[in-house]
Formats: C-alpha cells, sequence, structure tokens
C-alpha cells in the first residue's frame, strides 16, 4: 500500500494504476460503515484508492472542525488490511494552496436539510469530492447512504461537470439497535448513547405509517416527531424532512413508484445526529 500526500504523486500514481479504479472518499476515523465501501470497492475494481482528509471547507465556523476524531495510524492499518493499494493523505495546504478562490456551488439539490442548517457546508464538499475526481480520475466512486443529500450532491455536480465517475450508493451500516454508524458517535456520553437510537426509531415509525398507506407528507413527518419528542436528551429536532431522493425538493404528497428520502436530523448534547431512509 502507497501513502501519498501530494496532488501531483497521486495523479502520476492514479494514472499509471490498472483499471478500473475505485474511490473511497473519507475523512478518516474509520468505522465498519466505511470499511463496507472499501469492501465493495475493492470486489469490483483492479485497483483501490482511498483518501483521509478532514476537509476543513465543509465545516462551519461554530462546528466541530478542530476536534474531529482523527486516527490516521489506526486507520492505516485497516486499509492495508482491505488490500488497498493507494491512500492520498494531504495536507490542507496541499488541497488548498495559498491564493485557492475557486469553488463548485451546488445548486437547488442542496438549499435544504443540511444545506440550510449549515451554510456553505456543501459547497466544501462538491468542492473538495471535485478535486480528488480530477486528481485521481477513479472510474468509479463509492459514498454512504447515511449522508443521502450529500449523495444526491455529488451524483448531480458529477453529471452536470461531465466528471465521469460511475457514483455507487452503499447501504447504511447499523448498530444493532440501529444506529447510524459514524464517526462522531465517539463524542455520546453514555446516557446520549442510549437516546441516539430513537433517530431511527422515528424513521421507522414514518417508514411505518407510509407502508400502511398513509400518504400524506405531514402526517408521516408526525410519527417521527412523535417518537423524538419522547426523549428528553434530544435538545432540539433540525429537520424531519421528505423530498424527492433524487432531487432534494420537498414533498407534499408520497407518490407509489416515485422514490422519496424520509430525513431526520437532531442534536443531543453536543453531536449532531443525522439518519434517513429511502423509500419507493
Amino acid at each position: 500500500m502507497e501513502v501519498v500526500e501530494t496532488c501531483a504523486e497521486m495523479s502520476r500514481l492514479s494514472w499509471s494504476s490498472d483499471r478500473p479504479l475505485g474511490l473511497v472518499p473519507t475523512m478518516g476515523a474509520l468505522h465498519e460503515g466505511h470499511l463496507s465501501l472499501v469492501q465493495r470497492a475493492r470486489a469490483d475494481n483492479q485497483t483501490l484508492a482511498a483518501s483521509i482528509f478532514v476537509n476543513p471547507t465543509q465545516f462551519g465556523p461554530n462546528e466541530d472542525f478542530a476536534r474531529y476524531p482523527r486516527s490516521l495510524q489506526r486507520d492505516l492499518e485497516l486499509l492495508d488490511a482491505e488490500g488497498t493499494d493507494l491512500v492520498f493523505v494531504p495536507p490542507p495546504h496541499e488541497v488548498y494552496p495559498d491564493g485557492f478562490d475557486t469553488w463548485v456551488e451546488p445548486g437547488s439539490v442542496a438549499e435544504g436539510m443540511e444545506g440550510a442548517a449549515r451554510p456553505g457546508h456543501f459547497r466544501g464538499v462538491a468542492t473538495v469530492v471535485a478535486k480528488l475526481f480530477t486528481i485521481i480520475r477513479p472510474d468509479r466512486a463509492y459514498f454512504g447512504q447515511k449522508d443521502g443529500q450529500q449523495v444526491a450532491v455529488i451524483r448531480k455536480m458529477n453529471a452536470d461537470l461531465n466528471l465521469g465517475v460511475d457514483v455507487v450508493t452503499m447501504p447504511t451500516i447499523r448498530e444493532p439497535d440501529g444506529l447510524a454508524l459514524s464517526s462522531r458517535n465517539a463524542y455520546l456520553t453514555s446516557d446520549e448513547r442510549e437516546t441516539a437510537p430513537a433517530v431511527y426509531r422515528a424513521l421507522c415509525a414514518a417508514e411505518d405509517v407510509w407502508r400502511r398507506g398513509e400518504r400524506d407528507a405531514g402526517r408521516i413527518q408526525r410519527a417521527a416527531h412523535n417518537i423524538l419528542g419522547r426523549e428528553p436528551l434530544i435538545d432540539a429536532v433540525d429537520y424531519v424532512s421528505i423530498v424527492d431522493a433524487d432531487t432534494m425538493q420537498p414533498v407534499e404528497t408520497v407518490h407509489d413508484g416515485r422514490p422519496v428520502m424520509i430525513a431526520v436530523a437532531v442534536r443531543v448534547g453536543t453531536v449532531r445526529l443525522i439518519d434517513n431512509v429511502t423509500k419507493l
């Protein structure tokens, strides 16, 4: 496994690698969710590349960039054990050199939910992923469904800018109690950890109402709110949204055969948890 710190060297090695090349972009602090992407990418491709980069431009001024969990040596050991060929671990000044001033501004797909709660977040995501795609030129790139709006933003950017990458979305990996795996789960206290699975229970309650024939988005949302409202350690519900799974635009009525995403974001103590389910 080769660990690379510069854009020039990463481009050189990826261009000379056997194809197809699969890329798993990460911010490190790897867990089983990340490894499920790595394992799928290893199975699909001749060459497996991963990136570890805590991207400063997708964090707001009051967010957790400085304390975001970092475990580079452990991450490299995990990637090596999975048969990764190339790992890109650039320092921030390599990705954003002095004078950097060109950004990818996503459109309406990024406006609601996370885009509204975290202004500028998706500009940072779209810009860094566009850079990774152009530096590494992967044939396929792998992302988790837990960050469903992020995947939609990346898919739209990839199509609109003709980047030519096959964007592969993998299912959310969960703890036995339903909590979606996330690097930020490490911040939860023991009491908060007991509360956190309520996010998935809320999604399941909304899904159950839908399965029983409810098609009004407002009533489906209320089923989720009813679960979240019972948890005293949930400090705030940022949103419960029902949106078109491709455009991320809100829907008022869930039509059969039209993919929708039910998404939730809450704050538990200092931790912000997001999750979603996608349904036809």
